[in-house]
């Protein structure tokens, strides 16, 4: 962690990883085709989890002039298991069981990460452009995901293309901040707020967010829209 990082804002970023985990678990278990498959998942995602938290404690993402950069290491797996399972057949049935409705939940997580991300751009180790004071626009996903999860599921009062253009309007919010981050990490490929840019995800916990919150966020916005465009 940084130095001088108030322990709260570590903390809340850890609660932010843990009940995106728990949620996504749960999405899993309500699964007819991947009930049984839960635990080792779960398993796999808390290695994932170690393993980040271990390198990032490590130092070992500092290093962001190396060729290729260090952090692909943190992005390229979650990227390569998201294209696998939509491309196949066991990846297909996994997706289209899933339970839109606690998928649709799971982004609420996006408020407390976005308070998160605006207190370390106080704390001067994230851009103002990736806050909602500059290009981040995210936190409207995670305000509008219980009203999306309630009226859309539990009452069924959102006809379905509704449903669908929410999850495409925050697919795009999600992959909007994605690019401005990663071009405002200190790196060869930087393009953005070189006065201060975005060192935060290089250390634990924040490792967390590109490489395990923000990839489960975009996979339940593919998952939603699949599952939708697919339906009568």
């Amino acid at each position: 962690m940084p130095k001088d990082m108030p322990s709260v804002i570590a903390i809340l970023f850890i609660l932010a990883t843990l009940v995106t985990l728990f949620i996504f678990f749960a999405a899993i278990r309500r699964s007819t085709y991947s009930k049984n498959k839960s635990t080792p998942i779960l398993i796999a995602l808390i290695t994932w989890l170690a393993i980040l938290g271990i390198l990032s404690g490590n130092g070992f993402f500092e290093d962001t002039f190396s060729l290729p950069p260090k952090l692909i290491v943190a992005i390229i797996p979650p990227l390569l298991t998201i294209i696998l399972l939509f491309v196949t057949k066991k990846g297909k049935r996994f997706i289209d069981n899933l339970p839109l409705q606690t998928l649709t939940w799971l982004n609420t997580v996006r408020i407390p990460v976005e308070i998160g991300l605006y207190l370390l751009f106080i704390h001067k180790t994230i851009p103002r452009l990736m806050t909602f004071e500059g290009r981040n626009f995210d936190i409207i996903s995670g305000i509008t995901a219980p009203l999306i999860a309630w009226f859309g599921f539990v009452k069924r009062k959102l006809p379905k293309n509704v449903i669908l253009l929410w999850n495409v309007i925050c697919l795009l919010l999600v992959l909007n901040i994605v690019t401005n981050g990663i071009l405002s990490v200190p790196m060869r490929l930087q393009q953005f707020a070189f006065d201060q840019p975005n060192i935060a995800v290089l250390y634990f916990p924040f490792i967390w967010l590109p490489a395990f919150i923000v990839p489960v966020v975009i996979f339940t916005h593919l998952v939603a829209i699949r599952q939708l465009t697919n339906r009568p």
